[in-house]
């Protein structure tokens, strides 16, 4: 696949088939995506790949948290408390796409929490890859990080397999710590729905739009 296909063409995938990744498969994309670059060559990033009964029990412990009315707390503030414009709007138009490529009106609560609870099992993804940095780097290794994911998305493209990445996974990193043995030293960056896209799902056929660039760029001395 072309550079520039995968890139225009990865989205968040939300319906994925129930064939299953072989770990071959998996550890061929991990090979490509190790390739990011870090500064100082530290590649801080950290993966644990999880599939099977782990992961369902996994999700049916952050389900069952939410329910309860935990809605659990993330290691790090991924949203603004408060979003200025254009980001306000973004997000808003973003969830409103969601919600109406499922056809879930915007007063159907119990309809959104159903879809919201999806997520804690990577929308039945048959894996789901955990992103770690350790508790004493600072803010530049977490961006090393993103960009090692981003690379892992389009790794995973030239596979024929889809992803989505997921900060929800992250909600509840005492239950991840826990279940997969893991110390508080690690930081749970986020998680990532990974597997072969069910490709005729509407949720899977809408798209978000993308700011131009004039709008977010200015040129200096070009």
């Amino acid at each position: 696949m072309d550079i520039i296909e995968a890139i225009r063409g990865r989205a968040s995938t939300r319906a994925f088939l129930d064939t299953p990744v072989s770990r071959e498969t998996i550890e061929a994309v991990l090979e490509a995506a190790r390739w990011a670059p870090s500064g100082g060559n530290t590649q801080p990033w950290q993966v644990a790949v999880v599939a099977g009964d782990l992961k369902q029990q996994i999700g049916d412990r952050m389900t069952e948290a939410f329910r309860s009315g935990d809605h659990g707390k993330a290691d790090y503030q991924y949203y603004a408390r408060r979003f200025p414009e254009p980001y306000r709007t973004r997000r808003f138009v973003c969830g409103m796409a969601l919600y109406d490529a499922l056809g879930i009106e915007r007063a159907d609560k119990e309809g959104r929490a159903a879809q919201w609870e999806k997520n804690y099992h990577g929308f039945d993804a048959p894996v789901e890859l955990y992103f770690f940095v350790d508790k004493t780097l600072e803010q530049g290794s977490w961006v090393d990080c993103g960009m090692f994911i981003q690379n892992v998305m389009l790794a995973a493209r030239g596979f024929d397999l889809e992803t989505c990445p997921q900060a929800a996974l992250a909600e509840y990193p005492d239950t991840v710590r826990e279940a997969l043995g893991l110390s508080q030293e690690k930081k749970l960056i986020c998680g990532l729905a990974l597997g072969y896209p069910e490709r005729e799902a509407p949720v899977n056929n809408y798209r978000t739009e993308r700011a131009e660039v004039e709008e977010f760029t200015k040129w200096f001395g070009v």
